[in-house]
């Protein structure tokens, strides 16, 4: 019998970390190869940790709601027979080092955290087994594990146990050395704290804890999810970066309503899902995208990236978070393929099951706001995009059309929102005349959504 670790998979080129957000074992469970064992969320997706062995489940190292770098071990399992797996050939491959190294001996882990020589953690007063989350926020904070009492299964050092002692004003491992130091020693520290405090006395400390936000009788506390978070993330990293303007286009679409309600009850009975008005919305932004190709750009410091597949960003939404699927090449998709795909996406959005790869690629962001009734809107452009277009409410309204006449028309503002350091208001103006022109000029006798 061999005790092996599984770690946390990388389950993205991009992916760094995931938070443990439900055990599907316990302690004593009998696992074959390729079971789930836990679920996962990432910034980017959620997924579950498959089992690299067959063999008995005897330790869970990580807790529930912990969130472990790529690379960290969450549990150990007992193996039947004594062979050793054979160990990966080095060669090039898009598998991350994590997943390949998901065998690794258990006796590895008991050896020293880590030899560096900046910042050791003292965890020599304390014997037993620390996260690698646990020891990086220990070393980054210079903080000693055997000062912290376990709130963690068995007693065991979390990662939430060190950021509270931080946040506390804990003593450091330095302090403690410091305080176990002669009296000779310790006036050079003395003399070279008080020059640095006369050079720099107003100086804020390094590291100091978070803003406590006071909290009421009745308020809610609501746990920040990791997709929330890299929401957060990629919207303060858009605004900080990328310098905003903005720009509005009514469009008469009068005809192309018309045109789709004659045959949406058709098209349903045919194909099994929706023809929206979306799609075809889609299809005039990417037509107008391969006429003025800079609006699909990306930028990239010393250059601008024009992009040679129209890739469009789509936005999702549920209840508690956003998703932004990519629908690839649409320029060389017809109406129903885009419908299609906008209803597949949909559906693995609400049922949990979008995957990374579906939304990687994207070039240009599309997003229906109008779906709940907004009918003018900025949108925060998804970096590294040059732009993001959102359509609005489509409604009815009163316009003065041919010989000053008065006639209800079905009316939608395109609301853009554009990167200045790529684009200017000229080439943005013609784009979404372009777009205009075509979502204007439906002629319901040749027009075909196949």
């Amino acid at each position: 019998m061999t005790i092996q670790n599984i770690v946390m998979p990388q389950l993205g080129e991009s992916v760094t970390e995931g938070k443990i957000e439900r055990w599907l074992v316990q302690v004593g469970d009998k696992v074959n190869k390729y079971d789930p064992l836990a679920e996962v969320t990432t910034d980017k997706v959620n997924a579950e940790i498959p089992s690299s062995f067959a063999g008995v489940i005897t330790e869970l190292i990580a807790n529930e709601g912990e969130t472990l770098p790529v690379g960290a071990v969450v549990c150990a399992i007992e193996v039947e027979g004594s062979e050793m797996p054979p160990a990966p050939v080095e060669k090039s491959s898009n598998v991350s080092s994590a997943i390949l190294n998901a065998g690794s001996q258990k006796k590895e882990e008991d050896e020293p955290a880590a030899k560096k020589e900046d910042k050791p953690v003292r965890t020599e007063r304390k014997p037993g087994r620390f996260s690698p989350a646990v020891l990086a926020l220990a070393n980054e904070h210079d903080v000693d594990l055997a000062q912290i009492t376990g709130t963690g299964v068995g007693n065991r050092i979390t990662r939430k146990d060190v950021e509270a002692y931080v946040a506390a004003g804990k003593p450091t491992s330095q302090d403690i050395s410091n305080d176990e130091q002669p009296t000779a020693f310790a006036e050079p520290k003395q003399e070279a704290s008080a020059q640095a405090s006369t050079q720099g006395a107003t100086q804020a400390p390094a590291s100091q804890p978070k803003q406590e936000v006071p909290v009421a009788a009745g308020d809610i506390e609501i746990p920040v999810t990791q997709v929330r978070k890299a929401i957060a993330k990629n919207m303060l990293r858009s605004t900080h970066e990328i310098p905003h303007a903005w720009m509005m286009m009514e469009v008469d679409v009068t005809e192309l309503v018309e045109y789709r309600d004659s045959i949406k009850e058709d098209f349903k009975k045919k194909e099994g899902f929706n023809l929206t008005y979306f799609a075809f919305f889609l299809k005039a932004v990417s037509q107008a995208l391969k006429e003025f190709p800079i609006i699909n750009s990306v930028w990239a410091e010393d250059k601008i990236i024009q992009k040679k597949d129209i890739n469009l960003s789509i936005a999702v939404a549920t209840d508690d978070a956003l998703f932004v699927p990519v629908i690839k090449n649409v320029d060389e998709k017809s109406i129903k393929g885009i419908a299609k795909e906008i209803h597949e996406y949909a559906h693995l959005v609400r049922n949990g099951k979008l995957k990374l790869e579906h939304m990687q690629g994207g070039t240009f962001t599309v997003n229906n706001t109008g779906s709940f009734g907004s009918v003018q809107s900025m949108g925060i452009i998804n970096h590294p995009q040059a732009a993001i277009l959102q359509v609005e409410s489509i409604v009815k309204r009163p316009v003065i059309v041919q010989g000053n006449m008065i006639a209800p028309r079905s009316m939608v503002n395109l609301c853009l929102s554009l990167d200045h350091r790529i684009l200017d208001g000229m080439i943005c103006g013609k784009f979404l005349s372009r777009v205009k022109e075509i979502l204007e000029n439906v002629d319901k006798e040749k027009m075909s959504v196949y």
